[in-house]
Protein backbone atom coordinates (compact mmCIF):
# COMPACT_ATOMS: atom_id res chain seq x y z
CA UNK A 1 0.00 0.00 0.00
CA UNK A 2 1.29 3.50 -1.14
CA UNK A 3 2.23 5.37 2.18
CA UNK A 4 0.08 9.09 2.37
CA UNK A 5 1.84 12.12 0.67
CA UNK A 6 2.05 13.82 3.95
CA UNK A 7 0.66 13.09 7.44
CA UNK A 8 -2.32 15.49 8.44
CA UNK A 9 -2.67 17.69 10.87
CA UNK A 10 -3.92 15.77 14.24
CA UNK A 11 -3.93 18.58 17.16
CA UNK A 12 -6.20 22.02 17.50
CA UNK A 13 -2.99 23.55 16.93
CA UNK A 14 -1.75 21.91 13.81
CA UNK A 15 -5.15 21.70 11.91
CA UNK A 16 -5.60 25.79 12.44
CA UNK A 17 -2.27 25.92 11.47
CA UNK A 18 -3.03 24.58 8.11
CA UNK A 19 -6.50 26.32 8.22
CA UNK A 20 -4.59 29.53 8.63
CA UNK A 21 -2.44 28.82 5.83
CA UNK A 22 -5.04 27.77 3.15
CA UNK A 23 -7.22 31.32 3.85
CA UNK A 24 -4.16 33.15 3.44
CA UNK A 25 -3.32 31.87 0.20
CA UNK A 26 -7.06 32.14 -0.96
CA UNK A 27 -7.83 35.70 0.67
CA UNK A 28 -4.47 36.42 -1.34
CA UNK A 29 -5.73 34.85 -4.52
CA UNK A 30 -8.91 37.35 -3.97
CA UNK A 31 -7.44 40.38 -3.41
CA UNK A 32 -3.84 40.53 -4.03
CA UNK A 33 -3.40 38.60 -6.71
CA UNK A 34 -6.88 39.04 -8.33
CA UNK A 35 -5.90 39.31 -11.88
CA UNK A 36 -4.01 36.29 -12.14
CA UNK A 37 -6.83 34.62 -10.51
CA UNK A 38 -9.46 36.26 -13.05
CA UNK A 39 -7.10 35.36 -15.57
CA UNK A 40 -6.60 31.67 -14.83
CA UNK A 41 -10.61 31.29 -14.44
CA UNK A 42 -10.87 31.13 -18.41
CA UNK A 43 -14.64 29.58 -18.68
CA UNK A 44 -12.82 27.80 -21.86
CA UNK A 45 -11.35 25.49 -19.90
CA UNK A 46 -12.53 22.36 -17.88
CA UNK A 47 -14.22 21.95 -14.05
CA UNK A 48 -11.70 24.21 -12.15
CA UNK A 49 -11.28 24.75 -8.53
CA UNK A 50 -9.57 26.98 -6.30
CA UNK A 51 -6.89 25.73 -3.73
CA UNK A 52 -5.59 27.13 -0.53
CA UNK A 53 -2.49 25.63 0.58
CA UNK A 54 -0.98 25.25 4.04
CA UNK A 55 2.21 27.17 2.58
CA UNK A 56 0.16 30.21 1.87
CA UNK A 57 0.21 29.66 -1.27
CA UNK A 58 -2.81 29.27 -4.01
CA UNK A 59 -3.50 27.35 -7.00
CA UNK A 60 -6.17 27.39 -9.94
CA UNK A 61 -6.48 23.49 -10.90
CA UNK A 62 -8.45 20.62 -12.05
CA UNK A 63 -10.07 18.43 -9.24
CA UNK A 64 -8.42 15.32 -7.80
CA UNK A 65 -8.41 12.13 -10.16
CA UNK A 66 -9.18 9.81 -7.69
CA UNK A 67 -12.08 8.94 -5.54
CA UNK A 68 -12.34 9.28 -2.62
CA UNK A 69 -10.37 12.01 -2.88
CA UNK A 70 -7.41 12.60 0.16
CA UNK A 71 -9.19 15.71 1.02
CA UNK A 72 -12.78 17.24 0.41
CA UNK A 73 -12.97 19.22 -2.69
CA UNK A 74 -13.48 22.65 -3.47
CA UNK A 75 -16.31 24.32 -5.61
CA UNK A 76 -16.33 22.71 -8.79
CA UNK A 77 -16.36 25.22 -11.98
CA UNK A 78 -16.31 28.27 -10.98
CA UNK A 79 -14.43 29.51 -14.34
CA UNK A 80 -17.42 28.84 -16.07
CA UNK A 81 -19.44 31.54 -14.22
CA UNK A 82 -16.72 34.19 -14.37
CA UNK A 83 -18.16 36.07 -17.49
CA UNK A 84 -21.66 35.46 -16.31
CA UNK A 85 -21.50 37.62 -13.42
CA UNK A 86 -20.34 40.90 -12.15
CA UNK A 87 -16.28 40.57 -11.57
CA UNK A 88 -17.93 41.90 -7.90
CA UNK A 89 -20.63 39.26 -7.34
CA UNK A 90 -18.25 36.61 -8.93
CA UNK A 91 -15.41 37.17 -6.74
CA UNK A 92 -17.71 36.90 -3.61
CA UNK A 93 -19.54 33.69 -4.78
CA UNK A 94 -16.00 32.22 -4.88
CA UNK A 95 -15.39 33.49 -1.42
CA UNK A 96 -18.31 32.07 0.13
CA UNK A 97 -17.23 29.11 -1.49
CA UNK A 98 -14.21 29.38 -0.51
CA UNK A 99 -15.07 29.48 3.51
CA UNK A 100 -17.40 26.60 3.01
CA UNK A 101 -14.60 24.55 1.55
CA UNK A 102 -12.04 25.90 4.77
CA UNK A 103 -14.21 24.65 7.05
CA UNK A 104 -14.85 21.20 5.69
CA UNK A 105 -10.89 20.73 5.42
CA UNK A 106 -10.73 21.33 9.09
CA UNK A 107 -13.05 19.37 10.53
CA UNK A 108 -12.18 16.90 8.03
CA UNK A 109 -8.87 16.74 10.23
CA UNK A 110 -10.39 17.35 13.46
CA UNK A 111 -12.67 14.60 12.93
CA UNK A 112 -10.64 12.41 15.35
CA UNK A 113 -10.91 15.25 17.65
CA UNK A 114 -12.94 15.30 21.09
CA UNK A 115 -16.02 18.01 21.85
CA UNK A 116 -13.79 20.40 23.76
CA UNK A 117 -10.91 20.00 21.23
CA UNK A 118 -13.43 21.09 18.30
CA UNK A 119 -15.20 23.27 20.18
CA UNK A 120 -11.64 25.24 20.92
CA UNK A 121 -10.91 24.76 16.83
CA UNK A 122 -13.67 26.19 16.10
CA UNK A 123 -13.00 29.08 18.59
CA UNK A 124 -10.03 30.07 16.87
CA UNK A 125 -11.18 29.75 13.46
CA UNK A 126 -13.99 31.77 14.03
CA UNK A 127 -11.47 34.94 15.68
CA UNK A 128 -10.40 36.06 12.07
CA UNK A 129 -12.65 37.22 9.69
CA UNK A 130 -14.01 34.92 7.10
CA UNK A 131 -12.56 35.16 3.58
CA UNK A 132 -15.74 36.71 2.27
CA UNK A 133 -15.36 39.52 5.13
CA UNK A 134 -11.97 39.85 4.24
CA UNK A 135 -13.15 40.33 0.39
CA UNK A 136 -15.52 43.35 1.78
CA UNK A 137 -13.10 44.93 3.83
CA UNK A 138 -10.71 45.21 0.60
CA UNK A 139 -13.37 46.06 -1.63
CA UNK A 140 -14.45 48.92 1.43
CA UNK A 141 -11.19 50.12 1.79
CA UNK A 142 -10.47 50.59 -1.65
CA UNK A 143 -14.07 52.31 -2.65
CA UNK A 144 -13.61 54.60 0.28
CA UNK A 145 -10.25 56.47 0.63
CA UNK A 146 -9.04 59.54 -0.24
CA UNK A 147 -5.86 60.72 -0.74
CA UNK A 148 -6.09 62.53 3.48
CA UNK A 149 -7.32 59.26 4.25
CA UNK A 150 -4.04 57.80 2.60
CA UNK A 151 -1.90 59.90 4.38
CA UNK A 152 -3.02 59.42 7.61
CA UNK A 153 -3.10 55.27 7.15
CA UNK A 154 0.32 55.87 6.16
CA UNK A 155 1.37 57.69 8.90
CA UNK A 156 -0.11 55.45 11.44
CA UNK A 157 0.86 52.58 9.35
CA UNK A 158 4.10 53.96 10.44
CA UNK A 159 3.86 54.38 13.92
CA UNK A 160 3.29 50.62 15.00
CA UNK A 161 6.97 50.18 14.87
CA UNK A 162 7.23 52.37 17.98
CA UNK A 163 4.02 50.94 19.46
CA UNK A 164 5.26 47.04 19.36
CA UNK A 165 8.91 48.26 19.68
CA UNK A 166 10.29 46.46 16.82
CA UNK A 167 12.87 47.27 14.57
CA UNK A 168 11.13 46.71 11.23
CA UNK A 169 11.92 49.69 8.84
CA UNK A 170 8.63 49.67 7.62
CA UNK A 171 5.04 48.13 7.49
CA UNK A 172 4.74 45.59 4.70
CA UNK A 173 2.88 47.03 1.96
CA UNK A 174 0.79 44.63 0.07
CA UNK A 175 1.58 44.82 -3.78
CA UNK A 176 -2.29 44.50 -5.60
CA UNK A 177 -1.22 46.15 -9.04
CA UNK A 178 -3.74 49.43 -8.29
CA UNK A 179 -1.81 52.58 -8.19
CA UNK A 180 0.30 53.65 -5.59
CA UNK A 181 -2.34 55.35 -3.70
CA UNK A 182 -3.91 51.78 -3.31
CA UNK A 183 -1.20 50.89 -1.68
CA UNK A 184 -1.71 51.35 2.32
CA UNK A 185 -3.35 48.22 3.00
CA UNK A 186 -1.39 46.23 5.38
CA UNK A 187 -3.10 42.23 5.57
CA UNK A 188 -1.91 39.93 8.53
CA UNK A 189 0.95 37.54 6.95
CA UNK A 190 -1.07 34.70 8.76
CA UNK A 191 -4.66 34.91 8.73
CA UNK A 192 -4.82 37.56 5.57
CA UNK A 193 -6.93 39.90 7.88
CA UNK A 194 -6.96 43.57 7.22
CA UNK A 195 -5.29 46.21 9.65
CA UNK A 196 -6.82 47.43 12.55
CA UNK A 197 -5.77 50.07 14.70
CA UNK A 198 -7.28 48.61 17.71
CA UNK A 199 -5.71 45.22 17.30
CA UNK A 200 -2.19 44.69 18.22
CA UNK A 201 0.02 43.84 15.24
CA UNK A 202 3.92 42.71 15.13
CA UNK A 203 6.59 43.16 12.03
CA UNK A 204 8.92 40.43 11.12
CA UNK A 205 12.29 41.95 10.80
CA UNK A 206 13.42 39.55 8.25
CA UNK A 207 10.52 39.38 5.43
CA UNK A 208 9.20 42.74 6.70
CA UNK A 209 5.51 41.28 6.65
CA UNK A 210 2.92 42.32 9.76
CA UNK A 211 0.84 40.38 11.85
CA UNK A 212 -2.00 39.86 14.23
CA UNK A 213 0.20 39.20 17.50
CA UNK A 214 -2.55 36.71 18.51
CA UNK A 215 -1.91 34.99 15.10
CA UNK A 216 1.76 34.80 15.69
CA UNK A 217 1.25 34.33 20.08
CA UNK A 218 3.12 37.09 20.32
CA UNK A 219 1.98 40.01 23.64
CA UNK A 220 2.37 43.70 23.90
CA UNK A 221 4.41 42.56 26.94
CA UNK A 222 6.33 40.29 25.15
CA UNK A 223 7.31 42.21 22.22
CA UNK A 224 8.89 44.78 24.68
CA UNK A 225 11.18 42.06 25.10
CA UNK A 226 12.12 41.54 21.34
CA UNK A 227 14.91 43.23 19.59
CA UNK A 228 14.41 41.60 16.34
CA UNK A 229 11.52 39.75 15.62
CA UNK A 230 11.07 36.54 13.42
CA UNK A 231 7.90 35.76 12.36
CA UNK A 232 7.17 31.78 12.10
CA UNK A 233 8.03 30.96 8.41
CA UNK A 234 11.22 32.96 8.54
CA UNK A 235 12.23 31.11 12.37
CA UNK A 236 11.73 27.87 10.25
CA UNK A 237 12.99 28.41 7.05
CA UNK A 238 16.34 27.31 6.38
CA UNK A 239 16.95 30.15 3.85
CA UNK A 240 16.13 32.90 6.74
CA UNK A 241 18.83 35.47 7.32
CA UNK A 242 21.18 35.38 10.44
Amino acid sequence: MAAPVSPAPRTVEDIFKDFSGRRAGLVRALTVDVDEFYGFCDPEKENLCLYGHPNGRWEVALPAEEVPPELPEPALGINFARDGMHRRDWLSLVAVHSDSWLLSVAFFFGARLNGNERKRLFSLINDHPTVLEALSDRKHGRDNKSGADNGSKSRHSGKRANDVQTKTSRPAVVDDGYDEEEHSETLCGTCGGRYNANEFWIGCDICERWFHGKCVRITPAKAEHIKHYKCPDCSSSKKSRQ
